[in-house]
């Protein structure tokens, strides 16, 4: 995984971060959004991963903004890579994208819904690229232990497992701690997906909602507890984000929390 941070300057000890919008809404977006994550990241000595999804699959609503087009906003991440020397994560959701997204992403990411899709995961580890699998709402962290096993059996050791919550009830979701360790026993990092945790799913007007508010609660007790990396979802303004505005950072309120989570890791260690 550190091999991906070649040519970034930071602090070995420090957790990684994956973060950026939910998805590609326009190129000007993922250039402010990288310029100013990336400058934080150098900043504080954080290994950085920017993220957009180049096309949403999963929405609550047929009428949701699903995307510019793959190979539009495919290009553009290419683009982040080339501009800003960082790599790139970007979910897929057939198998048929893996290759597709390979040719311009560092990191395939696996939904959470689709986390026992073993076509996907096969095909997402013979790109040869990291695969940066979410746990299902419905699975626990012990039982991720399958969805690495496919990947390792296709001949990829590469994996990534995030956190995201456990689904409660219904439209709601909660954090299991134990996750972290337990995931670990896999032999893999794990992240914490802060933003999507917080999601309040399928409500009643066909929009995700959140509680964004509690962002920082969720990353510092990850940070606490031991995570490898954070997941977070930032936007200059989410209230007229195309995706997942609800739960997603103000990219304002960014560098105050990353102060905060460097000082709490360096407390743990």
């Amino acid at each position: 995984m550190r091999d991906l941070f070649t040519g970034q300057a930071y602090d070995e000890n420090n957790f990684f971060l994956l973060a950026g919008p939910c998805v590609v809404e326009s190129e000007d977006l993922v250039m402010e959004v990288a310029e100013k994550v990336s400058g934080l990241c150098r900043q504080y000595r954080i290994p950085y991963v920017f993220k957009a999804s180049y096309r949403k699959a999963n929405r609550s609503s047929v009428s949701s903004f699903t995307g510019l087009g793959d190979q539009k906003a495919l290009e553009i991440l290419k683009n982040v890579k080339t501009r800003f020397g960082i790599p790139v994560v970007s979910d897929i959701h057939a198998h048929e994208e893996a290759e597709m997204a390979a040719a311009c992403v560092d990191i395939l990411q696996i939904p959470a819904f689709l986390c026992r899709q073993t076509d996907l995961l096969v095909a997402a580890a013979k790109t040869g690229k990291i695969v940066n699998v979410k746990k299902g709402q419905f699975l626990s962290g012990p039982a991720m232990k399958f969805a690495a096993e496919k990947i390792r059996q296709a001949g990829n050791d590469k994996i990534l497992l995030t956190e995201r919550g456990t689904t409660f009830g219904y439209q709601d979701l909660v954090v299991d701690y134990r996750n972290i360790p337990w995931m670990q026993e896999h032999g893999t990092p794990v992240v914490m997906d802060v933003t999507h945790s917080l999601q309040q799913p399928n409500q009643a007007g066909g929009i995700t909602g959140g509680n964004p508010q509690l962002i920082g609660t969720i990353a510092k007790a990850a940070i606490a507890a031991g995570a490898d990396g954070l997941f977070i979802e930032t936007h200059p303004n989410p209230a007229q984000a195309k995706s997942d505005g609800a739960n997603m950072l103000q990219l304002e309120k960014l560098e105050s929390l990353l102060e905060q989570l460097v000082r709490i890791r360096q407390a743990i260690l």
